[in-house]
């Protein structure tokens, strides 16, 4: 099959958009730095620090001191609810900063305390002003500890509660490209030559003239509320050059997602010299286009660029890839199970669910919620995690961020009542803002509102066992 291609005629607005890169913590610092002397077109650059040190030495001439009260210019001393807290004392100047702005890359390294704790805040400020958002992070290494890589898993988590699109490099992917002899420097080189890349491979299809260009609503349409994303860039000359810059391209080593497969959207920039012919360019969009979604929203922009010198240039970026609603053969099944004195949260395999005694698979066929991020849009995650802090037992099972439980929660309330009156509370309000909604939608796909089955301890099913008493439909 192939892919049609319209050459689009160049607006004669003035509209451009306003684009801009926020370096947050030392991280995020040392990747704008590199962007700039890299010599990036078409965006400005803002780096957001508490290290007053470290703001002055960078390129970037839009430069946030954060908690300039709280930390004295002295770091966050790798503390996040330090950096939360610097951030919303500069949420003033960072406010001025975001004024005007149509699509902001936030970029930091998680891990430590500034950009683990900024970054977050920085993203909510850009949602709530409407700003397409797309946050760049890096992981730390192994070495740096499980503490650190707990404070980044949760730094990412929180982050990805705001932005549009999230990518992630965990720094650990290096060892994948480099060698013994790999310096210090030239490693991280490599990291922050990812962010680079994919930053303008999405700028240059607004910013930079070309054949085919794509407008900022195209872009928006792509990346907005599509969860995490990989990106990637290939080159190639002579023989074949279009299908292997696409298979470089595709396979970028260094990110954590770096399979394609399910992604709803996909921006592909091909650049190349006068040389460039169509059928290349059919060529290398086809070869990228198998490994997504059959329904995936696909831009393509192309531009000339008689530097490359017979090469040919791709940059991907793949996005939705973990918000792509599962098959019904592949989608858990929610129920909630009781020894009569806990409570549980348990997403079931469709296989083990098929094992359940025929009186309950009514019951069981009747929970099929969808446990795709967009779920949460009934009840944001920030809300909902403060309760199940305290019920480590009711945590969902990954990849589902919340506890997507019940309108019809009475029944199980009325069990946890009688053994745990405080679980009993914390479950009724984490159910809560689920009870008014009739259905649960997920894109065009309309799910049947969960419901929540309470079951009894049975040693004779892996201590799992549907009560066929509990009601079967919301």
């Amino acid at each position: 099959m192939t892919l049609n291609l319209t050459v689009q005629k160049q607006s004669h607005t003035d509209f451009t958009p306003r684009i801009v890169v926020i370096g947050v913590g030392g991280g995020g610092t040392n990747a704008v730095n590199n962007m700039i002397a890299l010599n990036l077109p078409g965006v400005d650059f803002v780096v957001a620090n508490t290290d007053a040190q470290q703001l002055m030495l960078s390129r970037a001439e839009r430069r946030i001191q954060l908690g300039p009260h709280i930390t004295q210019g002295n770091g966050a001393g790798g503390r996040p609810e330090v950096g939360r807290a610097s951030a919303e004392e500069a949420a003033e100047d960072l406010a001025r900063h975001l004024d005007g702005i149509h699509m902001v890359f936030i970029t930091v390294g998680m891990g430590g305390g500034t950009g683990t704790g900024a970054a977050p805040v920085i993203a909510r400020m850009a949602r709530e002003r409407n700003i397409l958002t797309v946050g760049v992070v890096t992981k730390p290494f192994s070495f740096e500890g499980k503490r650190r890589l707990r404070s980044a898993e949760e730094g990412i988590a929180e982050l990805q509660n705001y932005v549009d699109t999230l990518i992630v490099i965990p720094n650990q992917n290096l060892f994948k490209v480099a060698n013994e002899r790999t310096g210090w420097k030239e490693a991280f080189e490599m990291a922050d030559n990812v962010l680079y890349m994919g930053v303008r491979g999405v700028t240059d299809l607004m910013v930079v003239p070309g054949m085919v260009n794509l407008d900022y609503a195209d872009i928006r349409s792509v990346m907005s509320e599509m969860g995490k994303a990989m990106m990637g860039t290939g080159q190639a000359e002579g023989e074949d050059r279009a299908v292997r810059a696409a298979e470089s391209a595709i396979s970028n080593p260094l990110l954590e997602d770096t399979n394609m497969k399910g992604a709803r959207g996909l921006l592909i920039n091909i650049t190349g010299g006068s040389d460039l012919t169509l059928f290349e360019v059919d060529q290398a969009a086809n070869r990228i286009r198998e490994e997504v979604d059959e329904e995936a929203n696909i831009m393509v922009g192309m531009a000339l660029d008689e530097s490359l010198g017979g090469r040919m240039r791709i940059s991907v970026v793949a996005t939705g890839i973990d918000s792509a609603p599962p098959s019904a053969s592949e989608r858990p099944r929610l129920v909630a199970v009781s020894n009569g004195a806990e409570m549980s949260a348990v997403a079931m395999p469709p296989a083990m669910a098929a094992q359940m005694p025929q009186a309950a698979q009514p019951s069981v066929a009747a929970v099929q919620p969808s446990f795709a991020p967009m779920a949460v849009a009934h009840a944001p995650a920030a809300e909902m995690q403060p309760a199940l802090a305290h019920m480590p037992d009711m945590r969902p099972p990954a990849p589902a961020p919340v506890f997507v439980a019940a309108p019809r929660a009475e029944p199980a309330r009325a069990v946890m009542a009688e053994a745990a009156p405080k679980r009993a509370s914390l479950f009724s309000k984490v159910t809560a803002p689920f009870r008014s909604q009739p259905a649960m939608s997920h894109g065009a796909e309309a799910q049947p509102a969960p419901v929540a089955i309470v079951t009894r301890h049975e040693p004779s099913f892996g201590g799992v066992h549907a009560d066929p008493h509990a009601p079967a439909h919301a």
